[in-house]
């Protein structure tokens, strides 16, 4: 079943996702970043931001797929992180782990686009 233009995703609609952020790469060094060493990245942005976009900037020997490396990626809240990953068969980039407290997250890929899921406890 196709939606129309005006309405929104299913994953809004039927999964009850709410977006959280927009994160996009780069290979600049940004005001105030956030330096998570065990993934090599650096994170910024996202606190000032109004639309919730997120810089992100990885270390050359950074162990994040490469497709998450390169490509932007928008970020869905979820109540259960495990829930959405068994029931929806989705191809996951990166199991799920914890890159801050009260945080879960995995990445997965979906048609070719890399998609956060974010689980806060």
């Amino acid at each position: 079943m196709s939606i129309k233009s005006h309405e929104l995703p299913k994953c809004f609609t039927e999964w009850g996702y709410k977006f959280h952020h927009l994160g996009m790469p780069t290979n600049k060094e940004q005001p105030n970043e956030k330096y998570i060493p065990k993934f090599g990245l650096y994170t910024s942005g996202f606190a000032d931001n109004p639309f919730g976009i997120e810089m992100m900037r990885y270390e050359k020997d950074s162990s994040i797929d490469k497709k998450i490396q390169e490509q932007p990626h928008i970020a869905f809240v979820v109540d259960d992180l495990d829930h959405e990953l068994k029931v929806r068969g989705f191809n996951v980039l990166t199991p799920p782990n914890s890159p801050s407290d009260g945080a879960r997250v995995a990445m997965i890929e979906y048609n070719g686009v890399v998609i956060e899921l974010i689980e806060f406890r």
